[in-house]
């Protein structure tokens, strides 16, 4: 489950790898069950929870112990990220643990010793999801954590990914830059979004995978997506790990990665 010779070139030359199809058609199904129960628990703590609100016409609410944020269409209450979201449902939780997303974290971390960082539920539901702009997460991060060039990604693909629903992109190569400048004049948040002048647009790739799929990529590589313009929804979970013995992104405590040894 380590990376292998090939995995090891691309996340280097490329700045991302895929496997595809390593949860099985149950494990799928359970995962995406488990998906709209956290829909549902943060949607019943967002009635409880009152506050809520925008920047740049975008709606966030604090919910639950995560950061809700809703599609940009104005009074919309579809859910279109959830972050952090595995302390909302134990087969998540477990998740986190699952030696398939861990084992090669190691290798790209750089220590046998990993933790969580943050972990998000993307929801891109039928005909409503919107896209996102091209963008790096070092930038989020990097005021946040001693170590941002080792705080790898894992998409865990819930449903087909296709070109119509959305499928995640990634700009092949862009991470060899670091962190490059973002939007100036672009509203408050534009500066988080990578300006499109220092990365070459035409090396996107766009990640048509099956459910049950991983894509391994780094927080400096470029990435986003385009709207869901068809009748499937595109669900998927990222998870990003560290070294071991720091608190989470915004959590002030460790969550300690199970089988530490390996």
């Amino acid at each position: 489950m380590r990376i292998n010779d090939a995995e090891r070139r691309a996340w280097h030359e490329d700045g991302f790898f895929v496997r595809e199809a390593v949860f099985s058609e149950e494990e799928i199904r359970t995962l995406g069950e488990a998906a709209e129960r956290v829909v549902a628990t943060a949607a019943r703590a967002a009635q409880d929870a009152g506050e809520d609100y925008e920047i740049d016409g975008n709606r966030y609410q604090p919910a639950a112990g995560s950061l809700l944020q809703y599609e940009h269409v104005p009074g919309s209450a579809t859910l279109r990220v959830i972050e952090p979201f595995h302390h909302l449902d134990p087969v998540f939780d477990r998740l986190v643990d699952d030696p398939r997303l861990v084992e090669p974290m190691r290798d790209l971390v750089g220590s046998e010793r990993v933790s969580l960082w943050t972990d998000k539920l993307n929801l891109k539901r039928p005909r409503q999801g919107s896209g996102f702009l091209w963008h790096q997460d070092s930038p989020y991060w990097a005021h946040a954590s001693p170590h941002v060039d080792q705080l790898p990604n894992v998409m865990v693909v819930l449903d087909d990914a296709r070109i119509e629903n959305g499928c995640f992109r990634v700009v092949r190569g862009s991470h060899r830059s670091g962190m490059l400048p973002g939007r100036q004049g672009q509203g408050t948040l534009g500066p988080l979004f990578t300006d499109p002048r220092h990365f070459d647009e035409s090396a996107q790739v766009p990640i048509e995978a099956p459910a049950g799929s991983l894509v391994f990529f780094s927080a400096h590589t470029v990435h986003g997506s385009e709207p869901n313009l068809s009748d499937l929804a595109r669900r998927a979970c990222v998870l990003t790990y560290q070294p071991a013995g720091h608190s989470m992104f915004k959590i002030e405590r460790e969550r300690e990665v199970g089988a530490q040894a390996g």
